[in-house]
């Protein structure tokens, strides 16, 4: 087999804010993964937040390139890489493995195309005004997740009430402090919240938990929810937890996260990070076994050069094509 690591650059339709910091260019890196006459599609969006990057993926396969020549072979193949760069070559296998049996992944899986969830739709930090104009223009999607973390988040909270009737579900990234958590929690009960993900630093879960005991919102853990090794701390403290495949490492480790969080009797949101179609595919093909998603990168960048998960009112569609079912555009397409 041979790997290609490639850098892609997706400009954003908006400026995209947490409470961590901003882009308007989403960096992720490309896999194509050869083997005979077949090629796998893989990708990954290393975040800083878990000390991974672009140019540490690729120079952790420049260094080391995959072992072995069977695509099948995955446990030998993934063991030992860190969680970003196994992503990329997690997805290109299970891409390639797909594409030899010429069957879409879902139905390697045994799953129910029909089952899928809705699609959040996120909205970054801005000012008061901006974000409501952006919610203007998604006026008709039935969910949104709202990035908070500023000292006007009641106030934003208010006026995005007052003009959208859908789900909100609302993601902190961290950005409170536990009491500060619970007295806007309290304060938020009032326009019909989801539940909150990620309110306070991760690393306690035990102050995840009074949180929770203290208000009416259900809490979801992100950050705090890295790998299935992460979750039995979190039983009793969390409602449910954030599947990423960048986070975990790829579609195994998802499924062992999933399975995991079940016989806790914890709730499951697939998530992603800015990406392409191709990480948002792969992920949406799980996305019959979870209760939420937030599978909306491809809503947020301009001139994807990928396609694949397509959308119904909101609801994920997953694509009939074998393995990943991600196809690249062509340029006059693109």
């Amino acid at each position: 087999m041979h790997l290609t690591v490639q850098p892609l650059a997706l400009s954003l339709v908006h400026t995209f804010t947490i409470a961590r910091g901003s882009a308007s260019v989403a960096r992720t890196a490309i896999f194509r993964l050869q083997h005979g006459a077949l090629v796998g599609l893989g990708e990954t969006a290393p975040s800083a937040r878990y000390d991974e990057s672009v140019e540490s993926v690729s120079a952790f396969f420049a260094a080391h390139p995959p072992r072995g020549d069977d695509p099948y072979a995955l446990e030998a193949l993934l063991e030992g890489i860190p969680p970003a760069a196994r992503c990329g070559l997690d997805l290109a296998l299970h891409d390639l493995i797909g594409k030899d049996v010429d069957r879409p992944l879902w139905r390697l899986l045994g799953l129910d195309p029909s089952k899928t969830p809705v699609t959040s739709f996120t909205i970054g930090i801005d000012t008061v005004e901006t974000m409501l104009a952006k919610i203007d223009e998604v006026r008709d999607h039935p969910i949104l997740k709202v990035k908070l973390g500023t000292p006007n988040d009641l106030e934003l909270l208010a006026a995005i009430r007052e003009r959208y009737a859908g789900t909100i579900r609302i993601d902190a990234n961290e950005a409170w402090t536990p009491e500060r958590a619970v007295e806007i929690l309290r304060e938020l009960e009032r326009f019909d919240i989801e539940f909150c993900e990620q309110p306070i630093p991760a690393g306690k879960p035990e102050r995840l938990r009074w949180i929770r005991e203290r208000v009416k919102i259900p809490i979801v853990s992100d950050e705090d929810s890295v790998t299935a090794s992460d979750l039995p701390a979190l039983r009793g403290c969390v409602d449910g937890i954030n599947v990423k495949l960048v986070k975990c490492g790829g579609i195994r480790a998802a499924l062992a996260m999933i399975h995991t969080a079940r016989a806790l009797g914890l709730n499951v949101m697939l998530g992603c990070m800015v990406e392409s179609a191709i990480l948002a595919t792969a992920a949406a093909h799980l996305s019959p076994l979870v209760d939420w998603a937030d599978l909306d990168g491809p809503f947020l960048t301009k001139d994807d050069p990928f396609a694949g998960i397509t959308y119904e009112r909101g609801k994920i569609v997953l694509p009939e094509g074998a393995g990943l079912g991600v196809r690249e555009r062509s340029r006059s397409a693109a």
